[in-house]
């Protein structure tokens, strides 16, 4: 790597979405562990944006910054464990929700759990001052930025 191109390895982007990948796989491989192996790290994009009361398909991929298509990709593969299902809207008959099934929100507690396994982790690595103060930064920064981005969603 040159000394040019050293900003493309050590930019803050990249650091984030690499922290993001370690924390995420770490997460489902405590999932693993523990008898949840119905999804992979490319699913949680979805389970994160999910309601529990459920959510309609066209504000799930809003959401997640995806494409209705690519949305609709995964609670499709989603769905086929049984974690999810669709079910009619109760406000626009026309419309369906994504809802968590009753194994689905077993798994989500499970989830949780993994997820405070994954905090707890970082937090002994980086210190916990050092993860309050980049978990309250990062809120800040979405905060001040929410409504900012693009909808790819469309």
């Amino acid at each position: 790597m040159t000394l040019r191109n050293a900003w493309r390895r050590n930019n803050i982007g990249r650091r984030m979405n690499e922290a993001v990948r370690i924390f995420e796989n770490r997460i489902i491989e405590h999932l693993k562990d523990h008898g949840h192996a119905e999804l992979t790290s490319a699913h949680i994009n979805l389970t994160r944006n999910l309601d529990e009361d459920g959510t309609r398909l066209t504000e799930l991929a809003r959401r997640a910054s995806l494409t209705k298509q690519s949305m609709s990709e995964l609670v499709d593969q989603v769905e086929r464990t049984g974690l999810i299902e669709k079910r009619p809207d109760p406000a626009d008959g026309r419309a369906k929700l994504v809802c968590f099934t009753e194994k689905g929100f077993e798994w989500l507690e499970a989830f949780h759990q993994s997820l405070e396994v994954a905090e707890n982790e970082m937090r002994e690595e980086l210190g916990v001052a050092m993860v309050d103060l980049l978990v309250e930064a990062l809120g800040k920064y979405v905060e001040a930025r929410q409504g900012k981005q693009p909808d790819l969603a469309g």
